[in-house]
């Protein structure tokens, strides 16, 4: 995700400011919040500013995904040559479900909120939607998972990164 995560920032630092830069990835899926934060360490920009664009970019397309996911795929399945991606995207959203199934509230907090490959709020508001949790618990659970990513990736970033880097 690092490799992937500084490609975005050269790439866009090249047009828009190191701010910008940090929001824009922390929107973008797989890197969200988790590479907006690594991102932000590496181009210098201060953890006071890079926590609230990251935390602000990662929660801006969660309650789109939630509302409207399901009919955007119904829509896009009717496509013959989307179908198969859509059922792919859903399909794998749904194997990584037990613990939200399960947990549900909990489930989905701690889905988002540990830093592991293929969590986050993107995929974990995917199958919010598809299990039909309640938007307002699923809003806040991701919020809270949003919080507990912020402050591991924080600790990773800032601390063990960010002394590895001096």
């Amino acid at each position: 995700m690092e490799k992937l995560a500084a490609a975005f920032a050269a790439t866009l630092g090249k047009y828009v400011s190191k701010e910008i830069v940090v929001f824009i990835i922390s929107m973008i899926p797989i890197l969200e919040l988790r590479g907006g934060l690594i991102v932000s360490k590496l181009i210098q920009v201060p953890i006071t500013t890079a926590v609230p664009l990251c935390i602000v970019g990662n929660i801006i397309p969660i309650p789109f995904i939630l509302l409207f996911i399901k009919r955007i795929f119904q829509w896009m399945k009717k496509i013959r040559i989307c179908r198969g991606l859509i059922e792919k995207l859903e399909n794998r959203a749904m194997s990584k479900s037990d613990s939200i199934k399960k947990y549900e509230f909990w489930g989905l907090v701690l889905f988002v909120g540990i830093p592991l490959p293929g969590t986050g709020a993107w995929t974990g508001s995917l199958i919010a939607a598809l299990l039909e949790v309640d938007f307002k618990k699923a809003i806040l659970a991701e919020l809270l998972g949003i919080i507990l990513a912020t402050v591991i990736m924080s600790i990773f970033s800032y601390g063990l990164l960010g002394a590895l880097m001096h």
